[in-house]
């Protein structure tokens, strides 16, 4: 499965804090925005991702991430002209994607919970159809709801309803097989000029393949897309962080458990970073890695 982190738009919301920067490239408490979802794709097991954004940021992306390599993954960068909805981001990525699934997850979505990696490795197994998932909100009509029958299943999916028939929302990822590009390429844009993925979604419960997976109360998710949710974004990775000991996305550590990297290239990585919190971090997970290697070899 190949993976897509679509970082585009105009981040109108947050104006004036856009008016020289992507929003993907903000903070969200110690580390870009777009390290959250990259690191949602890392989770999920995918090495292949292809970042999508406008031909102006592009470079700053390339200037953060590189190639990938040193978090053993391969990053490809898409230009996209002019953002024209979410399912346009297949459209760009076609070849990209060539004959594969692929995941995409939009760079100003956060996601945490206990067993979350379990669930997105097992999401991305996908052999046919879709997958989305619903997240119980008390403002759903700001988003795509899902709409269920008395049996629990799913009947319909509607964009932004005024009176919404649920409470689940549809969370920024996906998971597909490789019939996206067939049904990208029907789609006609909205009234408000955009190929909705909502219609995606659609397309594929009208075939009969679409999942819905319910995000449990253990699960956050959080849309930074506004001045406010940016604010309560950066206090809950914060508090997490502080209380826990541990860092949400960083994206060395991912990389080494998920075992996309070797210790020796995590010494590598850690011996380029200037010194503060994050390298220290990373210092201290090293020094507990060897200790363990040390007594494993001693037993």
């Amino acid at each position: 499965m190949k993976g897509i982190l679509l970082a585009g738009g105009n981040g109108t919301r947050l104006y004036p804090l856009t008016r020289a920067t992507n929003k993907h490239l903000m903070s969200i408490y110690d580390k870009p925005m777009i390290f959250y979802p990259l690191s949602t794709l890392m989770l999920a097991g995918i090495k292949e991702i292809a970042l999508i954004s406008s031909p102006k940021y592009l470079p700053l992306y390339k200037e953060l991430l590189g190639d990938g390599k040193q978090l053993g993954i391969s990053l490809t960068y898409i230009e996209q002209e002019k953002p024209e909805g979410i399912a346009q981001a297949f459209l760009l990525a076609e070849e990209f994607i060539g004959n594969d699934t692929v995941c995409l997850t939009l760079g100003d979505n956060i996601f945490y919970g206990d067993g979350f990696s379990k669930l997105l490795k097992e999401c991305a197994t996908l052999d046919k159809g879709g997958i989305v998932f619903g997240y119980h909100v008390n403002d759903p009509e700001r988003y795509g709801v899902v709409d269920f029958d008395k049996k629990g299943n799913v009947i319909d999916i509607q964009e932004k309803p005024s009176i919404p028939k649920s409470n689940y929302a549809v969370p920024g990822i996906y998971f597909y097989d490789n019939s996206i590009i067939e049904i990208s390429k029907s789609l006609k844009p909205s009234e408000r000029g955009e190929l909705e993925i909502t219609d995606v979604n659609l397309a594929y419960l009208h075939r009969g393949e679409l999942q819905v997976k319910i995000f449990g109360r253990g699960s956050a998710w959080l849309d930074t897309g506004t001045p406010e949710s940016l604010l309560d974004a950066s206090n809950f990775v914060g508090t997490l962080e502080k209380r826990q000991g541990n860092k949400i996305a960083c994206l060395e550590e991912i990389a080494y458990k998920m075992g996309f990297i070797s210790l020796d290239m995590l010494v590598q990585n850690i011996s380029k970073m200037p010194k503060g919190e994050y390298k220290n971090y990373l210092v201290q997970l090293l020094e507990s890695e060897q200790t363990n290697l040390v007594l494993a070899t001693t037993v």
